[in-house]
């Protein structure tokens, strides 16, 4: 599978568009992401519940391994791409998706981004 497959398959998805975030392409629906590409076009991921993790990683070995650290705990699932079957990544990403699609919108950040302090309050040091 290549980098565009896996964009085609995230956006044939009802209401999925395409964004970015922290540099490479992320896929949302419900201003949630469910799937994202890296920036060199070799992996994937997509939010899985833990046990839809090890599904998936049991049903294919060497196409889903859990995101590093504490995002894979959670059920971040990165899907490599040159042995990945677009069956089996749109199943993954279509749970993903629906996942996003239950919980409530996402929360719109105010301007000036995450970690700026509002104004008149000063930054503790």
């Amino acid at each position: 599978m290549t980098a565009d497959q896996f964009r085609a398959l995230a956006l044939d998805l009802q209401g999925a568009v395409e964004g970015a975030h922290m540099g490479h392409p992320d896929f949302r629906v419900n201003g949630r992401i469910f799937a994202s590409l890296d920036k060199d076009d070799r992996a994937g991921m997509v939010k899985l519940s833990p046990e839809e993790q090890r599904e998936f990683m049991r049903a294919h070995p060497g196409m889903f391994d859990p995101a590093s650290g504490t995002w894979g705990l959670q059920g971040y699932t990165t899907v490599h791409l040159a042995p990945a079957r677009a069956a089996a990544a749109r199943s993954a990403m279509l749970l993903a998706c629906q996942a996003a699609v239950t919980k409530p919108p996402a929360k719109k950040r105010r301007p000036g981004g995450a970690g700026r302090p509002a104004a008149g309050r000063a930054r503790r040091r």
